[in-house]
Protein backbone atom coordinates (compact mmCIF):
# COMPACT_ATOMS: atom_id res chain seq x y z
CA UNK A 1 0.00 0.00 0.00
CA UNK A 2 2.75 2.45 0.97
CA UNK A 3 4.58 1.93 -2.30
CA UNK A 4 1.45 2.69 -4.33
CA UNK A 5 0.66 5.77 -2.28
CA UNK A 6 4.19 7.10 -2.61
CA UNK A 7 4.10 6.64 -6.37
CA UNK A 8 0.76 8.43 -6.61
CA UNK A 9 1.98 11.16 -4.25
CA UNK A 10 5.09 11.71 -6.36
CA UNK A 11 2.90 12.07 -9.47
CA UNK A 12 0.64 14.53 -7.62
CA UNK A 13 3.59 16.74 -6.63
CA UNK A 14 5.09 16.63 -10.10
CA UNK A 15 1.98 17.10 -12.22
CA UNK A 16 -0.67 18.81 -10.09
CA UNK A 17 1.63 20.90 -7.88
CA UNK A 18 4.22 21.53 -10.64
CA UNK A 19 7.11 21.04 -8.22
CA UNK A 20 10.67 20.66 -9.48
CA UNK A 21 12.17 17.13 -9.70
CA UNK A 22 14.59 18.05 -6.88
CA UNK A 23 11.76 19.13 -4.55
CA UNK A 24 9.67 16.08 -5.39
CA UNK A 25 12.62 13.79 -4.65
CA UNK A 26 13.23 15.51 -1.30
CA UNK A 27 9.60 15.25 -0.19
CA UNK A 28 9.27 11.62 -1.24
CA UNK A 29 12.59 10.71 0.42
CA UNK A 30 11.49 12.26 3.73
CA UNK A 31 8.21 10.33 3.64
CA UNK A 32 9.96 7.07 2.68
CA UNK A 33 12.40 7.44 5.57
CA UNK A 34 9.54 7.98 8.01
CA UNK A 35 7.37 5.10 6.78
CA UNK A 36 10.39 2.78 6.70
CA UNK A 37 11.37 3.58 10.27
CA UNK A 38 8.22 1.97 11.72
CA UNK A 39 7.06 0.40 9.63
CA UNK A 40 3.91 2.51 9.71
CA UNK A 41 0.56 2.14 8.01
CA UNK A 42 -0.08 5.58 6.42
CA UNK A 43 -3.78 5.26 7.18
CA UNK A 44 -3.24 4.92 10.94
CA UNK A 45 -0.24 7.15 11.70
CA UNK A 46 -0.82 9.46 14.67
CA UNK A 47 0.76 12.75 15.74
CA UNK A 48 2.72 10.97 18.48
CA UNK A 49 4.37 8.70 15.89
CA UNK A 50 5.67 11.71 13.98
CA UNK A 51 6.85 13.54 17.10
CA UNK A 52 8.68 10.41 18.28
CA UNK A 53 10.29 9.92 14.87
CA UNK A 54 11.63 13.48 14.66
CA UNK A 55 12.85 13.28 18.28
CA UNK A 56 14.68 10.01 17.56
CA UNK A 57 16.29 11.44 14.41
CA UNK A 58 17.40 14.45 16.43
CA UNK A 59 18.84 12.25 19.18
CA UNK A 60 20.73 10.10 16.68
CA UNK A 61 22.26 13.23 15.19
CA UNK A 62 23.39 14.45 18.59
CA UNK A 63 24.89 11.05 19.41
CA UNK A 64 26.83 10.96 16.13
CA UNK A 65 28.18 14.45 16.75
CA UNK A 66 29.35 13.51 20.25
CA UNK A 67 31.22 10.49 18.87
CA UNK A 68 32.97 12.74 16.33
CA UNK A 69 33.59 15.44 18.96
CA UNK A 70 31.54 17.97 17.02
CA UNK A 71 29.55 20.85 18.43
CA UNK A 72 25.86 21.52 17.79
CA UNK A 73 24.73 17.98 16.98
CA UNK A 74 21.22 16.84 16.12
CA UNK A 75 18.88 18.00 13.42
CA UNK A 76 18.85 21.72 12.75
CA UNK A 77 15.55 23.56 13.14
CA UNK A 78 15.49 24.01 9.39
CA UNK A 79 15.88 20.25 8.81
CA UNK A 80 13.13 19.48 11.33
CA UNK A 81 10.84 22.02 9.69
CA UNK A 82 11.50 20.61 6.22
CA UNK A 83 10.86 17.05 7.43
CA UNK A 84 7.59 18.09 9.05
CA UNK A 85 6.60 20.00 5.93
CA UNK A 86 7.14 16.88 3.79
CA UNK A 87 5.04 14.73 6.10
CA UNK A 88 2.32 17.38 6.37
CA UNK A 89 2.15 17.53 2.58
CA UNK A 90 1.96 13.74 2.25
CA UNK A 91 -0.78 13.25 4.81
CA UNK A 92 -2.64 16.23 3.39
CA UNK A 93 -2.57 14.42 0.06
CA UNK A 94 -3.99 11.29 1.70
CA UNK A 95 -6.86 13.35 3.15
CA UNK A 96 -7.45 14.83 -0.30
CA UNK A 97 -7.63 11.34 -1.80
CA UNK A 98 -9.93 10.01 0.92
CA UNK A 99 -7.30 7.62 2.29
CA UNK A 100 -7.66 9.14 5.77
CA UNK A 101 -9.94 11.66 7.51
CA UNK A 102 -7.34 13.80 9.23
CA UNK A 103 -3.78 15.06 8.91
CA UNK A 104 -1.73 13.94 11.95
CA UNK A 105 0.67 16.87 11.42
CA UNK A 106 -1.99 19.51 12.00
CA UNK A 107 -1.44 19.58 15.74
CA UNK A 108 2.37 19.64 15.53
CA UNK A 109 4.00 23.05 15.68
CA UNK A 110 6.91 23.62 13.33
CA UNK A 111 10.12 24.90 14.97
CA UNK A 112 10.60 28.66 14.78
CA UNK A 113 13.23 29.54 12.19
CA UNK A 114 15.47 32.55 12.18
CA UNK A 115 15.57 34.66 9.04
CA UNK A 116 18.01 33.06 6.60
CA UNK A 117 20.44 35.61 5.16
CA UNK A 118 22.33 34.17 2.19
CA UNK A 119 25.95 34.94 1.40
CA UNK A 120 26.39 37.95 -0.88
CA UNK A 121 29.38 39.08 -2.92
CA UNK A 122 30.45 42.71 -3.05
CA UNK A 123 30.66 44.41 -6.45
CA UNK A 124 34.45 44.22 -6.16
CA UNK A 125 34.33 40.47 -5.43
CA UNK A 126 32.07 39.86 -8.42
CA UNK A 127 34.50 41.81 -10.60
CA UNK A 128 37.45 39.81 -9.24
CA UNK A 129 35.74 36.52 -10.12
CA UNK A 130 34.93 37.73 -13.63
CA UNK A 131 38.51 38.85 -14.18
CA UNK A 132 39.87 35.50 -12.95
CA UNK A 133 38.47 33.80 -16.07
CA UNK A 134 40.78 33.40 -19.06
CA UNK A 135 38.27 34.62 -21.64
CA UNK A 136 40.78 34.06 -24.45
CA UNK A 137 40.16 30.31 -24.61
CA UNK A 138 37.03 28.60 -25.92
CA UNK A 139 36.04 27.25 -22.49
CA UNK A 140 37.01 30.55 -20.89
CA UNK A 141 34.69 32.51 -23.18
CA UNK A 142 31.89 30.14 -22.25
CA UNK A 143 32.64 30.32 -18.53
CA UNK A 144 32.76 34.12 -18.57
CA UNK A 145 29.38 34.19 -20.35
CA UNK A 146 27.90 31.82 -17.75
CA UNK A 147 29.08 33.96 -14.85
CA UNK A 148 27.92 37.18 -16.51
CA UNK A 149 24.46 35.68 -17.09
CA UNK A 150 24.20 34.32 -13.53
CA UNK A 151 25.02 37.74 -12.09
CA UNK A 152 23.67 40.03 -14.79
CA UNK A 153 20.29 38.30 -15.05
CA UNK A 154 19.95 36.72 -11.59
CA UNK A 155 19.27 33.24 -12.93
CA UNK A 156 18.97 30.01 -10.97
CA UNK A 157 21.56 27.43 -12.04
CA UNK A 158 18.77 25.25 -13.51
CA UNK A 159 17.64 28.22 -15.61
CA UNK A 160 21.16 28.85 -16.85
CA UNK A 161 21.76 25.26 -18.02
CA UNK A 162 18.42 25.21 -19.86
CA UNK A 163 18.84 28.66 -21.47
CA UNK A 164 18.13 28.52 -25.22
CA UNK A 165 19.68 30.55 -28.02
CA UNK A 166 16.17 31.11 -29.35
CA UNK A 167 15.34 32.72 -25.99
CA UNK A 168 17.98 35.44 -26.36
CA UNK A 169 16.64 38.67 -27.87
CA UNK A 170 19.80 40.72 -28.21
CA UNK A 171 18.32 43.68 -30.09
CA UNK A 172 15.37 43.96 -27.72
CA UNK A 173 17.63 43.59 -24.67
CA UNK A 174 16.06 40.65 -22.83
CA UNK A 175 16.14 36.86 -22.47
CA UNK A 176 13.29 34.39 -22.03
CA UNK A 177 13.78 32.15 -19.00
CA UNK A 178 11.98 28.92 -18.07
CA UNK A 179 11.74 28.95 -14.28
CA UNK A 180 10.17 26.78 -11.58
CA UNK A 181 7.03 24.96 -12.65
CA UNK A 182 7.93 25.63 -16.31
CA UNK A 183 6.84 29.23 -15.89
CA UNK A 184 8.27 31.67 -18.40
CA UNK A 185 9.52 35.16 -17.60
CA UNK A 186 11.41 37.87 -19.43
CA UNK A 187 14.59 39.22 -17.86
CA UNK A 188 16.52 42.30 -19.08
CA UNK A 189 19.86 41.47 -20.69
CA UNK A 190 22.59 43.99 -19.89
CA UNK A 191 25.26 45.02 -22.36
CA UNK A 192 28.13 43.29 -20.52
CA UNK A 193 26.32 39.94 -20.38
CA UNK A 194 25.16 40.31 -24.00
CA UNK A 195 28.70 40.94 -25.22
CA UNK A 196 29.99 37.94 -23.26
CA UNK A 197 27.33 35.74 -24.89
CA UNK A 198 28.19 37.01 -28.37
CA UNK A 199 31.90 36.36 -27.82
CA UNK A 200 31.12 32.84 -26.61
CA UNK A 201 28.81 32.10 -29.55
CA UNK A 202 31.61 32.96 -31.97
CA UNK A 203 33.72 30.08 -30.59
CA UNK A 204 30.96 27.76 -29.31
CA UNK A 205 31.53 24.01 -29.69
CA UNK A 206 29.50 22.34 -32.43
CA UNK A 207 26.32 20.99 -30.80
CA UNK A 208 25.55 17.28 -30.57
CA UNK A 209 22.37 16.06 -32.33
CA UNK A 210 19.30 17.58 -30.71
CA UNK A 211 21.32 20.15 -28.73
CA UNK A 212 21.46 22.97 -31.29
CA UNK A 213 19.35 25.41 -29.29
CA UNK A 214 21.01 24.98 -25.89
CA UNK A 215 23.27 27.95 -25.22
CA UNK A 216 25.89 26.51 -22.87
CA UNK A 217 27.51 23.29 -24.10
CA UNK A 218 30.28 21.05 -22.79
CA UNK A 219 33.23 19.88 -24.92
CA UNK A 220 31.04 17.08 -26.34
CA UNK A 221 28.46 19.54 -27.60
CA UNK A 222 25.88 18.59 -24.97
CA UNK A 223 24.17 20.87 -22.42
CA UNK A 224 26.22 21.61 -19.33
CA UNK A 225 25.14 20.01 -16.07
CA UNK A 226 24.32 21.88 -12.86
CA UNK A 227 27.34 20.24 -11.22
CA UNK A 228 29.65 21.64 -13.91
CA UNK A 229 28.49 25.17 -13.14
CA UNK A 230 28.86 24.59 -9.38
CA UNK A 231 32.45 23.45 -9.96
CA UNK A 232 33.12 26.42 -12.23
CA UNK A 233 31.95 28.91 -9.60
CA UNK A 234 34.02 27.24 -6.85
CA UNK A 235 37.14 27.20 -9.04
CA UNK A 236 36.90 30.84 -10.12
CA UNK A 237 36.18 32.04 -6.57
CA UNK A 238 39.38 30.33 -5.37
CA UNK A 239 41.38 31.81 -8.25
CA UNK A 240 40.00 35.24 -7.34
CA UNK A 241 41.13 34.76 -3.74
CA UNK A 242 37.59 34.74 -2.32
CA UNK A 243 37.19 32.49 0.70
CA UNK A 244 33.44 32.82 1.20
CA UNK A 245 31.34 29.67 0.84
CA UNK A 246 29.62 30.44 -2.46
CA UNK A 247 27.62 28.68 -5.16
CA UNK A 248 25.95 29.71 -8.43
CA UNK A 249 23.01 30.91 -6.33
CA UNK A 250 25.31 33.44 -4.64
CA UNK A 251 25.39 35.40 -7.89
CA UNK A 252 21.59 35.49 -7.88
CA UNK A 253 21.58 36.74 -4.27
CA UNK A 254 24.21 39.35 -5.15
CA UNK A 255 22.26 40.46 -8.23
CA UNK A 256 19.13 41.10 -6.16
CA UNK A 257 20.97 42.73 -3.26
CA UNK A 258 22.92 45.12 -5.50
CA UNK A 259 19.73 46.13 -7.32
CA UNK A 260 17.94 46.95 -4.07
CA UNK A 261 20.98 48.74 -2.67
CA UNK A 262 20.89 50.96 -5.74
CA UNK A 263 17.20 51.79 -5.35
CA UNK A 264 15.41 49.23 -7.55
CA UNK A 265 11.72 48.69 -6.77
CA UNK A 266 11.08 45.49 -4.79
CA UNK A 267 8.22 44.44 -7.10
CA UNK A 268 10.43 44.72 -10.17
CA UNK A 269 13.15 42.63 -8.49
CA UNK A 270 10.47 40.08 -7.57
CA UNK A 271 9.44 39.76 -11.23
CA UNK A 272 13.02 39.46 -12.43
CA UNK A 273 13.77 36.71 -9.91
CA UNK A 274 10.54 34.85 -10.65
CA UNK A 275 9.42 34.81 -7.01
CA UNK A 276 5.74 33.99 -6.53
CA UNK A 277 5.61 35.84 -3.21
CA UNK A 278 7.00 39.28 -2.42
CA UNK A 279 7.92 37.88 1.02
CA UNK A 280 10.65 35.78 -0.61
CA UNK A 281 12.13 38.87 -2.25
CA UNK A 282 11.99 40.86 0.97
CA UNK A 283 14.94 38.86 2.32
CA UNK A 284 17.18 41.13 0.25
CA UNK A 285 15.99 44.21 2.11
CA UNK A 286 17.23 42.51 5.29
CA UNK A 287 20.62 41.90 3.69
CA UNK A 288 20.82 45.56 2.73
CA UNK A 289 19.88 46.55 6.30
CA UNK A 290 22.63 44.31 7.64
CA UNK A 291 25.14 46.06 5.35
CA UNK A 292 24.39 49.61 6.41
CA UNK A 293 23.97 48.59 10.06
CA UNK A 294 27.49 47.13 10.04
CA UNK A 295 28.82 50.25 8.30
CA UNK A 296 27.21 52.61 10.83
CA UNK A 297 28.35 50.63 13.87
CA UNK A 298 31.93 50.42 12.55
CA UNK A 299 32.08 54.24 12.40
CA UNK A 300 30.18 55.06 15.59
CA UNK A 301 32.43 56.58 18.30
CA UNK A 302 31.09 54.18 20.93
CA UNK A 303 32.08 51.20 18.78
CA UNK A 304 35.52 52.29 17.61
CA UNK A 305 38.79 52.68 19.40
Amino acid sequence: MSERLLKDYSYYLKVERSMSPHTVASYVSDVEDFLGSGPYDPASVEAGDIISYISERNALGEEASMEENKQGGGLSKRSQARMLSSLRSFFGYLVLEGERKDNPCDGIESPKLGRYLPAVLSVEEVEAIMESVDAGSKSGARNRAILEVLYGCGLRVSEAVSLKISGIFRNQGFIKVIGKGDKQRLVPLGEVAAEAIEKYLSVRTDPAPGCDDFLFLNKNGQPLSRVSIFNLVKKQALLAGIRKEISPHTFRHSFATHLIENGADLRIVQEMLGHESILTTEIYTHIDTRTWQRDILSHHPRNTE
